[in-house]
């Protein structure tokens, strides 16, 4: 029986769908970078053959710590899924000589490195400057032209962002990006291979979209995200998913497999995800995609990962497509067929549509909520105001726990004031459009009050 060694750590999909379905295909021996959710705290014993957890090892070297462990379960295959530990799980796959997103996987993860790659090859992006200290940061404000947005080049769910509008904002802007990276890290959203990573960022001019011409119906957003894998090296696109549109200044509030675009859209945005990917020189690894659609054809890359999609992108593949990512890509890794398909599934080759909704304490025009409310997964299943062929379910393992003030949104902070993560399925993209729109608009009256700071029901 083969044997590989899991890595979780905090993003990607929940780990409560994918370790079961990395267990189906292989004994698994677990290495706990960070907590596993309360919630599955049963699951690990039943599925895994150990389980480790960092603060239980005495080596303080990441990639030491990954290599010799897996050395010690005799591991064939090392696997993540997660954001900031993908480049430490590469580079202990290139030391143990299996397969991984190989020794360029950083180029994936670090922005500057991934924007310096496709300036190289001439890839269309924003303009772009790499800054470390106010002052550059400074200087790149008076070379680009504004608004600009400022982003921490390790960071992920849209956290540390800023928008710069002209060179007075630079000091404030700066100032903040920092103060919410150092957040982050407390709560364990921060890249754990590289030291001093919270202060490494990117700028760069905000480019114009258009989903009005991309896209068959309303609501969308103006970006794609193109879902794939690199196998020995070869790009194998799996499909792309939409977006609503991100409440301001970029976070992302729902994605939606797949994006009702047209056969031929879809080949040029695949093409060009084609050739953002092929310019890092990945090997073994899945891949996320962002691509920003613009008027008249138009297209940008915005970034690229070497992992899956988070939230819940890849539960949204399989329910859709019939296609378990999870389990094609440990295949991937222990040197099976994989059974990659042929080409980039369209909306044709879709049975119905799904779509995952971060609940922010915004509208849907982005304002804030005129009053606190606290987060119960009950009273939103039931009253949520989806139509009959629709059915919405709580992704309880990236939610909080009923009973929790919902978070004021902080638009630096993204995703890390997210209350809760929403599962739809219907019978078509705009019917999950649709419906998230609607609990959008109903998710204040549906929300028990918060009483608490002068606010009572």
């Amino acid at each position: 029986m083969t044997k590989v060694l899991y890595v979780h750590a905090k993003g990607g999909p929940p780990v409560g769908y994918t370790l079961p379905r990395v267990a189906a295909r292989s004994t698994v021996h677990l290495l706990a970078l960070s907590d596993l959710p309360a919630d599955m705290a049963a699951d690990p014993a039943r599925l895994c053959a150990s389980v480790l957890a960092r603060g239980d090892a005495d080596e303080h070297d990441l990639v030491e710590l990954i290599s010799s462990r897996a050395r010690e379960v005799g591991a064939d295959a090392v696997i993540t899924f997660s954001e900031y530990a993908v480049v430490a799980v590469a580079e202990a796959a290139r030391r143990l000589g299996l397969r991984g997103a190989g020794p360029t996987a950083a180029l994936a993860r670090d922005k500057r490195l991934m924007r310096a790659a496709w300036e190289r090859r001439g890839i269309p992006q924003p303009r772009f400057r790499a800054v470390a200290t106010e002052e550059q940061l400074a200087a790149a404000a008076i070379e680009l032209t504004c608004p600009l947005l400022l982003k921490a080049a390790w960071s992920a769910g849209s956290t540390a962002h800023q928008i710069i509008e002209g060179p007075a904002d630079v000091a404030g802007a700066w100032e903040r990006s920092r103060a919410v990276m150092s957040e982050s890290a407390l709560l364990g959203y921060a890249e754990l291979h590289v030291g001093g990573a919270g202060e490494d960022f990117v700028v760069e001019e905000i480019v114009t979209g258009c989903a009005e011409e991309w896209f068959d119906g309303t609501g969308w957003g103006d970006y794609v995200s193109v879902e794939g894998a690199v196998v020995g090296g070869v790009f194998r696109p799996v499909c792309l998913s939409g977006r609503m549109p991100t409440v301001a200044p970029f976070t992302e509030r729902a994605g939606i497999t797949p994006a009702a675009v047209g056969a031929r859209a879809q080949a040029r945005i695949v093409e060009l995800a084609r050739q953002a990917v092929e310019a890092l020189g990945l090997q073994d690894c899945g891949t996320h995609t962002e691509i920003k659609l613009g008027a008249d054809g138009r297209m940008w890359v915005i970034e690229t990962a070497a992992r899956f999609g988070g939230a819940m992108t890849v539960p949204q593949i399989e329910e859709v497509f019939g296609l378990d990512l999870v389990g094609m890509f440990t295949d991937q890794l222990l040197g099976r067929a994989a059974g990659w398909p042929a080409r980039a599934l369209t909306p044709e080759d879709a049975e119905g549509a799904a779509g995952s909704l971060v609940v922010l304490a915004v509208d849907g025009a982005g304002a804030p909520w005129r009053r606190r409310h606290v987060w119960d997964s009950a009273s939103v299943l039931r009253s949520v105001p989806a139509g009959a062929a629709s059915t919405l379910s709580v992704v309880r393992e990236s939610s909080l726990p009923d009973g929790t003030p919902v978070p004021v949104y902080d638009p630096a902070a993204g995703a890390n004031t997210m209350a809760g993560l929403c599962l739809m399925s219907a019978d078509r993209p705009q019917t999950v459009i649709r419906d998230f729109t609607a609990l959008v608009d109903a998710l204040p009256r549906i929300l028990p009050a918060y009483v608490g700071e002068g606010v009572r029901a």
